[in-house]
């Protein structure tokens, strides 16, 4: 975080309680929370920090899921398992089986529910939409004047 001290303490602190996260507010007020936002190097470095958390919870939560419904999938297919279960653990095959698939069920679950937490606790979904809207400004305006014809508005 940068060392330096906020421009307007009260904003500041307005702002830290927020989590630095003015999208949910009205235009008027929007506009000059941005303009100390763009003035002040600290607050400035501290909302990057906040989005970046939670762009790194969402991106977490979503692997967590995925690799829930990996393993989900993988003990369906994997016979080495039962070799493991029998011979090592003394487990009876199919109790094993109702075991690992109860464990990744109870995982997908709650994957499911740390991921929608997250989408619903953090304006992470609205920052990543944000973003994608700007590069796709981008993008747009390299294209060439005949593409650009051809696309609707």
């Amino acid at each position: 975080m940068a060392r330096t001290r906020c421009t307007d303490r009260v904003v500041g602190a307005i702002l830290a309680s927020w989590r630095y996260d003015i999208s949910g507010i009205s235009p008027e007020m929007r506009r000059d929370y941005e303009h100390h936002l763009a003035e002040c190097s600290r607050c400035s470095a501290r909302q990057k920090f906040h989005r970046s958390l939670d762009v790194t919870l969402f991106i977490l939560t979503s692997l967590s899921v995925f690799f829930s419904l990996f393993a989900l999938a993988v003990i369906r297919h994997i016979k080495p398992l039962e070799h493991v279960a029998f011979n090592m653990l003394g487990l009876d095959i199919s109790s094993m089986y109702e075991m690992l698939v109860s464990a990744a069920i109870a995982g997908v679950c709650f994957s499911v529910i740390a991921f929608l937490l997250v989408l619903t606790a953090t304006p992470a979904p609205s920052y990543l939409g944000g973003i994608a809207a700007e590069r796709a400004k981008l993008i747009e305006e390299r294209l060439p004047a005949a593409i650009k014809s051809l696309r609707p508005r």
